[in-house]
Order: C-alpha cells, then sequence, then structure tokens
C-alpha cells in the first residue's frame, strides 16, 4: 500500500509506476483505492464510473479497468454536498454526516471489491488518501490504515520534499500512528495482525521530488531511520515532461508535458476554461502530444481573444460554472470571441452551456429551476436525476462537417470515411433541439430504472461553434489531427501530415516513469515484503 503524507504527495504516479514494474516482471497485478474524492473520472467496461487515475493504473498494469478498483467514488458538487458513488453507480448526494451514517455500508462495499479483486490477481498495489493521521477521522476513514489492516498490507509512506517538512512529516505521522486501534473498527472480518498499530503497517518511507546535492540530504535520511527505526527506500527525483496525466485540478497551470517540436512553426493556442468544478480535464491531455499546439487553462479575456480554440470543459455543477462565468464577464468575452470567428468547442456540462437554456426541474444542481445559456447552440438542457454512464462509439453523422449543421459552418473534420470514434458519456440531462452531428452507440452503461437508449444522435454545430457529450474524443489522433489542421488551415499553415499517436505517448510515458522508479527505489524491498524473493531475481 502506497500512502502519503498528504494530498499530492505522488502516490498515484507511484502506483501506476509499480503496477508496470510488477507487469513487466510477470506478476499478475492490480490498482486499488477505497475511496477517491474526485471530479475527473472515467466509465469502465461494465458502465461504472471511477476516479481516472485508477483506470490509468490499471492501463500500466496492462489490464481493462474495473469497477472493483475503485468501488467509492465522491464528486464535490457545490451547495448540494457530494454525490456519492458505490460500485460505479450514483448512491445519492450528501453532506459530510450523511455520509458518515452509512460508512458500515460503505466498508461492506469496499471490502467485497477487493477481496473479489485480490481473488484474481498476484498483487494489489493500493492506494491511500490525504494523510492516514488526519486523526480527528480515525474513527470515520475507510481509505488509509483500516484498508491497510484488512488487507494486512505493509505500507510505504511516501513524502514531497519540496514542500518542505518532509522529516517532520514523516516523523509526525509514524508518532501520530502509534498505540492507535481506532474503536469500533474489529478486524475479524480481516486480516490484520491482532494487537498491531497503525505505525506497525509502515515499513519504509519515500522521498519524492528531490532536486539537488543527494549528499546533503543523507545525513536527514539517516536520522530519520534512526529516530523511527524505518528505511528509506528511495528518493525520488523531481522529473518533468515525462507525460503522464494528472489526477486533479491542481496542476492545470503545468507547462506542456511534451516537447514542441517544429519550434519554428507558430504555434496554435487552445484555451480550456478553468471552471471552478472542472472535471475530466485529462479530456485535453492529447494535445499535449501534438508538436505545435500550447494548451492552456485560463479565464482571462486576454488569452481566450488571442485563442484558435476556446474549449469549456465538462463541469460537476454545470448551473453554478455557467453562472460564475456570467458573473465574471467570461461569457461575454466568449460571445465576443465566437462572434470574430475564434472557434468554440463545449464537451458535455460545456456542451449544455452552449444552449439557450439550462432547466433543473427537481433542483439536480442548484436551486435554480431554469437559466439562461450562453445562446450559441440551438439546443435546450434539462438536467434529471439519473446519471448517464456508458462507453461509447460514435460515427459522424451523414452530412455534418463542411456542409455541417448550419451555414458556414467551421466543423472540423475533412469529407471522406471517418473511423469509429471512441469515448465515454458521463452526464445528468438531456439535449434537445438541433442535434445530430453525431451518431452514438452505447456499448454498456446505465440511465436510471428507465433504460438507456442504446442508439441515439448527439452534439450540435452552429458556425464556428460545436459541442458533444463525447468524453476523450481528442484521444481519437485522426479526429484530433483534423481538428488541429483546420485551426492551421485559418491561420494558413501547412498543414500537418503526421499524426501522433497519443496512446503510444502514453505508454512511452508510463515506462520512462517505472525506469525512473526502478532507478530511484529499492523495488526488491517491497518484493520482500510480500513475500515474493522469487521475483527479486528478475
Amino acid at each position: 500500500m502506497i500512502q502519503g503524507t498528504g494530498s499530492g504527495a505522488g502516490k498515484s504516479a507511484i502506483v501506476a509506476g509499480l503496477c508496470r514494474i510488477f507487469r513487466d516482471l510477470g506478476i499478475r497485478v492490480a490498482p486499488f483505492k477505497a475511496q477517491n474524492m474526485a471530479l475527473n473520472s472515467f466509465i469502465t467496461k461494465e458502465g461504472g464510473e471511477i476516479g481516472r487515475a485508477q483506470a490509468f493504473q490499471a492501463e500500466a498494469a496492462g489490464l481493462e479497468p474495473c469497477n472493483d478498483m475503485n468501488p467509492v467514488l465522491l464528486k464535490a458538487s457545490g451547495e448540494a454536498g457530494c454525490q456519492v458513488i458505490l460500485n460505479g453507480r450514483v448512491y445519492a448526494t450528501m453532506k459530510a454526516h450523511e455520509y458518515y451514517a452509512i460508512k458500515d455500508k460503505v466498508w461492506d462495499v469496499i471490502t467485497a471489491a477487493y477481496d473479489r479483486l485480490s481473488s484474481q490477481y498476484d498483487v494489489i498495489v493500493i492506494e491511500g488518501a490525504g494523510s492516514p493521521a488526519e486523526i480527528n477521522l480515525q474513527k470515520e476513514e475507510v481509505v488509509n490504515m483500516r484498508v491497510a489492516r484488512y488487507t494486512d498490507a505493509p505500507v510505504i509512506l511516501v513524502g514531497d520534499i519540496e514542500r518542505g517538512g518532509v522529516f517532520a512529516s514523516f516523523y509526525g505521522t509514524v508518532e501520530l500512528l502509534k498505540d492507535i486501534t481506532p474503536p469500533g473498527l474489529p478486524l475479524s472480518k480481516g486480516r490484520g495482525k491482532e494487537g498491531a498499530s497503525d505505525a506497525d503497517y509502515i515499513k519504509a518511507f519515500i522521498v519524492n521530488k528531490f532536486r539537488g546535492d543527494i549528499n546533503i540530504l543523507r545525513p536527514g535520511l539517516r536520522m530519520i531511520e534512526g529516530r523511527t527505526g524505518k528505511p528509506v527506500i528511495g528518493v525520488l527525483p523531481y522529473v518533468t515532461g515525462i507525460g503522464l496525466p494528472e489526477e486533479d485540478g491542481l496542476a492545470l497551470e503545468r507547462h506542456s508535458k511534451f516537447k514542441i517540436q517544429n519550434s519554428n512553426k507558430k504555434p496554435i493556442k487552445i484555451v480550456v476554461l478553468r471552471l471552478k468544478y472542472i472535471s475530466n480535464f485529462t479530456d485535453f491531455d492529447p494535445f499535449f502530444c501534438e508538436p505545435d499546439v500550447e494548451l492552456k487553462y485560463s479565464l482571462w479575456e486576454d488569452d481566450i481573444h488571442s485563442a484558435d480554440l476556446v474549449i469549456i470543459p465538462g463541469s460537476k455543477n454545470t448551473v453554478s460554472d455557467l453562472l460564475y462565468l456570467r458573473e465574471t464577464g467570461v461569457e461575454e468575452c466568449v460571445k465576443s470571441a465566437a462572434g470574430k470567428g475564434i472557434p468554440v468547442v463545449g464537451i458535455c456540462g460545456g456542451y449544455q452551456m452552449l444552449g439557450k437554456k439550462i432547466v433543473d426541474p427537481d433542483g439536480v444542481e442548484s436551486h435554480h429551476r431554469e437559466i439562461e445559456g450562453l445562446g450559441l447552440l440551438e439546443i435546450e438542457t434539462t438536467l434529471e436525476k439519473t446519471k448517464v454512464t456508458c462507453q461509447v462509439e460514435a460515427e459522424i453523422s451523414d452530412g455534418a462537417g463542411v456542409q455541417g449543421q448550419g451555414s458556414g459552418s467551421n466543423w472540423p473534420p475533412a469529407p471522406g470515411p471517418w473511423p469509429r470514434l471512441k469515448g465515454y458519456e458521463i452526464h445528468m440531462g438531456v439535449t434537445t433541439g438541433d442535434i445530430g452531428l453525431f451518431r452514438i452507440n452505447r456499448l454498456n452503461g446505465s440511465s436510471g430504472s428507465s433504460g438507456l437508449n442504446r442508439s441515439v444522435p448527439d452534439g450540435s454545430s452552429k458556425g464556428n461553434v460545436w459541442g458533444t457529450y463525447i468524453h476523450g474524443i481528442f484521444d481519437n489522433d485522426e479526429f484530433r489531427t483534423s481538428l488541429v489542421n483546420s485551426l492551421r488551415k485559418r491561420k494558413g499553415l501547412s498543414l500537418l501530415k503526421a499524426q501522433a499517436c497519443y496512446a503510444a505517448k502514453k505508454d512511452e510515458a508510463v515506462n520512462r516513469w517505472a525506469d525512473v522508479l526502478k532507478n530511484s527505489v529499492d523495488v526488491c524491498f517491497m518484493l520482500r515484503q510480500l513475500g515474493m524473493e522469487q521475483c527479486v531475481k528478475k
């Protein structure tokens, strides 16, 4: 189990790297995170919703992501509280005290998922959340030491040295966890050791994001080992340009992860609106592998008006984010940019915002029962209590493109046969009006007791504005290249002939990161903790 001294310590990336390392050793390995709190999610083969980080970790392990890898997902929804997703399905939207009241049910969901997963694999690499030493939450937590106890997992504690105080964080975490056996959390169903304190489960430390002279750090490493009796098994360097996807929106101001090639050419600037409740921002990571694209998350007027493309991303609270854009003047800025001919694209919640209005009769997102949209597309959306979650394949509808949905359309794809686009839907709402940019085939999933229409029209365009519910649409290399070429053509630049493969770029990034881990961390120590000495020889 990989735990951290706090959020952002690097747990998710380390789990992904270990999954790749163990996979390459011939070990059947899978990731697991009991409870994730994130707006970045993915739809599994079962049509369930899990954290995007666990989906990426599964890819690193060479697996198809499944619901059991993240049985509890919490998605902050603004004034309504958090949407609670159990086993991939929406359970309820709850305040914190309401969620704590169902902790026994949540724990049963977690343990059942882990048991199913562990019966199929040799090793499970578990990710914790935040810090295990939040002493005010010891009775309530279901993601750190309670999971370590249930699974009897050796814990590696990771600290981010760039934040400062890494040795104090290591020492303080161990000291706070000594002699703690949280009351009310019996071990009878688990494999934990009777009488062991939570601190006993911590077997070693990893220092992350170090830059500088390692010789200056070594005395501190020896001292923390002496004070805690636990070894430091690795010091990971501060690395940039690896190309791993980020887990949460705190990293949106990162620089491009892939070096720009052909720097003599004028870059294409794509601006994604940095919404308060932005979700699935990794939808736009594929643009990082485009050699001449600058991707920026911003709400600044200068960025929007200097963009070659403006994207309104998904949102966990579309109404709240739309009101925020209106109150801050960003709405008028986007309308002005669209009026000047700058292409504007909406994905999921952003697609809903582009319409004439959003109706919320049941108060799904807020107390506003109806709100005007940006009015750039001839559509209207009604928010519903049921949630559509499914993987999809989509075809560009006949007649879309140059002759698109509306006169003077700048809809990007070139004429000709197109392969089926792959992606997924995650939304609470039905959109009507001038739709039909795509014909979607829903491969799996759910939208509540009313069932799910398997083949539906999706998307709308008008002039230089278009939108869709399809998350992951830019993962499709041919479609993305066509979009970039449409922007290049507008600027009088030559069209791209080579096509970047985003899936290959991601896989290369995982391999590079796994190499960093192997060279910086004592992986053999972990294998010995697992009783897999035979793999050490490999």
